[in-house]
């Protein structure tokens, strides 16, 4: 029952080190959204489906869609459109797709497979959203708020400093 772990954990390896191999930013991103697709079939077989449907929708979603928008908007000129059609070649999809073809049949597997608390691999118990959140509005209230305030003051900051001076534009005369 542990090849589904270590090949899920082989393919977030290998993707992990083509994002810091790779030298074109665009294909880093797409090995490390793969690389962040195993990371949470690690969780989901670990019996955490929780954290592995967080880990999806905000890393591999969020984070990776405002990574790719920022790496878009540098437009870096004719030079670099040319440059990225001569690397799009069958080679550089090659891996990322196999390597989310493998996440893909474990992920069948694992659906089409019945389930329960007694083949967990590596947790003793599935651990659901209703405990995660009893646990951080109980025990981990502080931590929780900490986190809150923090988050809170740098969007403040964010905003303030992104914030144009409007008395330069303002015409005194």
């Amino acid at each position: 029952m542990s090849w589904p772990f270590y090949l899920i954990a082989l393919v977030a390896i290998i993707s992990t080190i083509r994002v810091v191999t790779n030298t074109n930013p665009v294909h880093a991103l797409l090995s490390l959204i793969v690389s962040l697709l195993a990371v949470a079939g690690i969780f989901m077989i670990s019996g955490a489906p929780f954290a592995a449907a967080l880990e999806v929708i905000v890393y591999a979603g969020a984070i990776m869609v405002l990574f790719v928008f920022v790496v878009m908007m540098l437009n870096l000129g004719q030079h670099t459109a040319a440059q990225e059609k001569k690397w799009l070649s069958s080679e550089t999809w090659a891996i990322p797709a196999g390597l989310s073809v493998l996440l893909g049949l474990v992920l069948v597997w694992m659906l089409a497979r019945n389930h329960t608390a007694d083949d967990l691999f590596l947790g003793h118990q599935m651990v659901g959203p209703k405990a995660v959140g009893q646990l951080l509005f109980t025990q981990y209230v502080l931590l929780v708020e900490v986190a809150a305030m923090i988050l809170l003051a740098a969007l403040v900051a964010a905003f303030h400093l992104g914030k144009r001076n409007n008395d330069s534009e303002v015409d005194h005369g």
